[in-house]
């Protein structure tokens, strides 16, 4: 089956805002899945409002990491996988690619059960039947829509995020404590603490995102029939540029707003009702409604399902992107399964296995915090390798990183090199 061709215009003058966001966007708010969720939901429900201030502390870091993803892309004309399959040593390559594929797959099964759990929640039945359905709801849409209307659904499921918002203001919140808080928490080295705060970096800060952005920008590139790669036309590079840093900017701060105020409502509702040990984002949403009633309870739980249904088609596909960038393959949404049939393989898969996992006796919530853990750990690697080839003149050009993005990306991956090696310490102490 052919997917439809795109009715989209693809004019390089739009103006406006919502045209101009795209990839930047639908990362950062990717980025906020049920699995995150459930981890920004443990960080606020064990630690209060003292770990606010991470989410402030990775806006800036976590902007620059993406825009230098985001740059390489639409520099370069390739995705990641690609630039290092091109220019380092194989075996980087298939580290890199296979532990992202795990942790991808652990991430995807995750939030499938989370979505199920939650329309459960809502409207009662079973969870398992609503994550078998919400898994083949998405595979079909990815595999049967084209990219620039499957662009323009997943730029509306951003809206579910302002349910977390929308959740704060529905309960009574200690504003001056929680800015106190934000901007001097009470720092702790113990363990426990340590490891919330790189399960908490690596959910903010994870290389599925710099696949995604950086294969997002090619696609982009791919849509335009007047678009080349920047290497090849610096003229379209000004108003490119330009577009990255602000799409960047504005899905970024979505991003963390929105990881803000669901550390907050689960930090002013059940943090200090001695409600500290939340394992899955349904359990979160579960515990609201005694303490913040139906209406939160109802807006935690949808957010979920929309959350899902717009970060498992980002988790699979840059899978899929990273394998066929590692492997050679064609390697887009608007090709069809005919076409391009081993990237869809890598996104059937990712998704059943995904589905399976449900079912299995493995122990979702353990593997879903080591999930992140692993993202945190792999990273780093990839971080560095990032800015080691946005400063290459072979695969940038005239377009290497400025000095303040060098400082941000350095900054960035140093931060989580930090982060990793003391989470490994306390493993020995």
């Amino acid at each position: 089956m052919n997917k439809p061709t795109s009715d989209v215009s693809t004019n390089s003058k739009e103006s406006s805002l919502l045209q101009k966001l795209g990839p930047g966007l639908i990362t950062g708010a990717a980025d906020d899945d049920p699995s995150g969720i459930a981890t920004y939901s443990q960080a606020g429900a064990q630690f209060g409002f003292n770990m606010l201030w991470t989410v402030l502390f990775t806006y800036p870091l976590m902007v620059g990491i993406q825009v230098v993803s985001a740059r390489i892309g639409r520099v370069s004309g390739h995705g990641l996988a690609t630039n290092i399959r091109r220019h380092y040593p194989a075996w980087l390559l298939y580290a890199v690619v296979g532990l992202l594929l795990v942790a991808n797959t652990i991430n995807i099964a995750a939030d499938i059960s989370a979505m199920g759990e939650a329309l459960k929640l809502l409207i009662g039945g079973k969870a398992h039947f609503y994550a078998i359905g919400f898994g083949v709801l998405s595979l079909l849409l990815q595999v049967f829509i084209s990219y620039q209307r499957y662009v323009r659904f997943l730029k509306w499921l951003t809206l579910a995020l302002l349910a977390y918002v929308a959740t704060v203001f529905v309960v009574h919140t200690p504003w001056a404590d929680v800015a106190t808080s934000a901007i001097m928490p009470q720092l702790s080295l113990k363990k426990e603490y340590i490891t919330t705060v790189v399960a908490l970096f690596g959910t903010t800060i994870s290389p599925y995102l710099f696949f995604w952005q950086a294969s997002q920008e090619v696609e982009e590139m791919r849509a335009d029939p007047l678009a080349r790669p920047l290497i090849h036309a610096p003229e379209q590079a000004a108003a490119n540029l330009k577009r990255i840093k602000l799409d960047t900017y504005i899905g970024m701060a979505f991003s963390n707003l929105v990881a803000f105020f669901i550390i907050l409502t689960t930090a002013v509702t059940l943090n200090l009702h001695g409600v500290t040990d939340i394992e899955t984002s349904a359990q979160a949403a579960l515990a609201l409604r005694p303490i913040a009633g139906d209406f939160a309870f109802m807006l935690f739980s949808a957010g979920i399902i929309g959350t899902g249904l717009l970060a498992i088609p980002v988790l699979a596909g840059s899978s899929a992107y990273a394998m066929a960038g590692a492997f050679k393959w064609k390697n887009s949404l608007e090709n069809t399964p005919m076409q391009a049939w081993q990237f869809y393989a890598i996104i059937a898969l990712s998704t059943v296995i995904g589905i399976v996992l449900g079912f299995t006796a493995i122990d979702p919530i353990k593997a879903l915090y080591w999930s992140a853990v692993i993202n945190g750990v792999i990273s780093v690697p990839i971080m560095v390798v990032m800015m080691l080839m946005a400063a290459r003149v072979d695969i940038m050009g005239k377009f290497v990183i400025t000095r303040r993005l060098k400082i941000l990306g350095w900054l960035a991956t140093g931060m989580m090199a930090l982060a990793v090696i003391s989470m490994l310490m306390t493993f020995f102490y």
